[in-house]
C-alpha cells in the first residue's frame, strides 16, 4: 500500500481552528529560522490551534508539521499532484489533500484557515501572503494576516509596502491589515480571539 493512502482524504477530519502557515521548503542559512519555526509551531499547538500548510515534509514546512503533531495539534496538508513526483508529501498528517494545481491549493488553504502567518521563505511564501493580502484588500475575507519578521527577514518587503503607500499605490488602511510581528507573542496577540471565529467567505 502507498504510505499516503492512509491519510489521503476528501473529508475534513480536523476539529481545531486552523492557522495557515506559509513557509519555506528549505531551512535557510541561519539556524534561527528553524528554531523560531519550532517555537511557533509548538506555541500554536499549546494554544489549542492546528495548522493548514502546503503538505510537504521538507524544510521549514516539514518542521512545523512535525512540531505541531508532536505537541498534539492537528495538521492539514494541501499539496498539488505534480509535486508528488518529488516525493516530498508528508505521510503523518491529520488530513492530506492532493489537488490539481497551485491555485486549488491556495484556495483550499484560504478556506480552511482562520488566520495567516508567513514565516521566512522564498518566492512561493512571498506570493502566498501577498495574494491573501490582496484578497483582503478586495474584501474577500477579514482574517488576520501576519508577516513573522524573524531576524529582520521581511525588512525589505515591509519597506517596499510602505513605499507603495507613500507613492499612492497602496491605501494605508490596506497596508495596515498586513501585521508585522517580530515575536511569537505578537502573533498570538493578533489571533487571540480565534477560538470562536466568525465565518468569513473566501
Amino acid at each position: 500500500m502507498n504510505p499516503l493512502e492512509s491519510i489521503l482524504t476528501t473529508e475534513n477530519k480536523a476539529t481545531q481552528v486552523l492557522i495557515a502557515l506559509y513557509c519555506g521548503s528549505r531551512f535557510g542559512n541561519n539556524p534561527i529560522y528553524q528554531e523560531t519555526a519550532i517555537q511557533l509551531a509548538k506555541g500554536i499547538a499549546e494554544h489549542g490551534f492546528g495548522i493548514v500548510y502546503g503538505g510537504a515534509s521538507i524544510g521549514l514546512m516539514g518542521q512545523v508539521a512535525d512540531t505541531v503533531t508532536e505537541h498534539g495539534g492537528e495538521v492539514v496538508g494541501v499539496i498539488p499532484e505534480f509535486i508528488l513526483d518529488y516525493e516530498v508529501a508528508h505521510k503523518n498528517l491529520t488530513e492530506l489533500h492532493i489537488v490539481t494545481n497551485m491555485h486549488a491549493r491556495k484556495a483550499m488553504m484560504a478556506e480552511r484557515a482562520s488566520a495567516f502567518v508567513a514565516l521566512p521563505g522564498g518566492l512561493g511564501t512571498f506570493e502566498e501572503i501577498l495574494e491573501i493580502a490582496t484578497w483582503g484588500q478586495l474584501n474577500q475575507h477579514q482574517k488576520p494576516m501576519m508577516l513573522y519578521n524573524v531576524n529582520g527577514f521581511y525588512n525589505h518587503m515591509i519597506a517596499q509596502l510602505d513605499h507603495a503607500v507613500q507613492e499612492g499605490f497602496l491605501p494605508p488602511q490596506h497596508r495596515a491589515k498586513l501585521i508585522v510581528c517580530d515575536t511569537e507573542d505578537e502573533i498570538f496577540s493578533a489571533i487571540r480571539n480565534l477560538h470562536t471565529p466568525k465565518r468569513f467567505v473566501i
